[in-house]
């Protein structure tokens, strides 16, 4: 049996060696349109124009 000393410091020290900051750019990017879409546009309304686009595509979802 062994010991895991693995801490979130060291978790956060193998993703800055892993992750090149471009790529953390990217998907900091992406979670900020994400959520200002549902902050702003509102859930609801977001649901209502992806129910309406995948009919229009022809996927039938109910």
């Amino acid at each position: 049996m062994s010991t895991n000393t693995d801490t979130v410091a060291d978790r956060f020290a193998a993703a800055e060696a892993q992750i090149d900051p471009l790529t953390a750019l990217t998907a900091l990017a992406l979670v900020a349109a994400l959520g200002f879409t549902l902050l702003f546009l509102q859930d609801p309304l977001a649901h209502d124009a992806l129910h309406d686009f995948r009919h229009g595509a022809g996927i039938v979802c109910h």
